[in-house]
This record gives structure tokens, C-alpha cells and sequence, in this order.
């Protein structure tokens, strides 16, 4: 499988909340890390820094419909892929539990393995997300850190 279609494989995962569909595209060792304070973990309780196959399925299949819960939409700016290395940019758009409009700009850096996703490192505007989520931003945003 070309990586540009790997990429698009995990999209459609994700949005579909499957677990099973969600853990195939993973490597056991997967992780995903995203911005600390991102509104996603700090709405949902949850860690920035996901180590594991099991943990990002469980997040993505039953953590994440608890925040975004109907019209999860993804439009794709650009995809590039290098061999083992792909670039994504995308505005992921849906309707939060609490019945509000979500729109944010991601750019996400993925590192593959044996066609899997091996680790994935994500940038998004926590500002933006933090007042769509949470009407607010807190007067401490953590920065990002491994």
C-alpha cells in the first residue's frame, strides 16, 4: 500500500470510532503526541503524550465521540509523502456534545513502519481549540514537550 492511501486509511479510522479498523492501522508501539494543554486532553481529562496500539484505539474509539460528537468532517490541504515520513495538513471540523461548531487547522507529522502508523506528532492552534471547547484559555497554557 502507498503511504498517501495509509494516511487517508487512518483518517477514515478515526472518524469512524471503530476500534478494530482504528488498531489496524497502528503499530503496537504506536504514539501519538500532541501539543500539551491541547483542548481535546484538557476537555476530555486526558494525556497529550499516548504510548501504545491499545491507548490511542481506546482514546480515538470512546474518548473522542465524547467531545466530537456528530459532522466530524476532515479536508485535506496537502498530503507529502517521503518514503517512511508523511506530512499532512488538514481543517478538522465538527459539532462538540455541547451542540457548538469545532473548526481547527492541524498539520500532522507521521512516521511510518512496515505500513503502519508508527508515531504520529501533531500541531494544532490550542488557543483556538481551548476557546471553541472551552470558551476560554486558560491564563497557564503548558507548551509542548515530549
Amino acid at each position: 500500500m502507498n503511504s498517501t492511501n495509509i494516511i487517508e486509511n487512518v483518517f477514515a479510522a478515526l472518524a469512524g470510532s471503530d476500534s478494530d479498523r482504528i488498531s489496524a492501522v497502528f503499530t503496537e508501539d504506536a504514539e501519538w503526541l500532541s501539543p500539551a494543554g491541547n483542548a481535546t486532553a484538557v476537555a476530555l481529562g486526558r494525556t497529550h503524550h499516548m504510548v501504545g496500539r491499545d491507548t490511542i484505539t481506546r482514546f480515538f474509539a470512546e474518548d473522542f465521540p465524547r467531545l466530537f460528537s456528530r459532522d466530524l468532517s476532515v479536508e485535506f490541504r496537502s498530503i507529502h509523502v517521503n518514503g517512511e515520513w508523511a506530512v499532512v495538513e488538514a481543517t478538522m471540523t465538527a459539532t462538540l456534545t455541547n451542540g457548538n461548531p469545532y473548526s481547527n487547522d492541524y498539520c500532522l507529522l507521521f512516521e511510518l513502519r512496515d505500513d503502519l502508523i508508527h508515531r504520529v506528532r501533531e500541531y494544532v492552534d490550542t488557543a483556538r481549540g481551548l476557546r471553541t471547547v472551552l470558551g476560554e484559555v486558560p491564563r497557564e497554557t503548558p507548551q509542548f514537550h515530549e
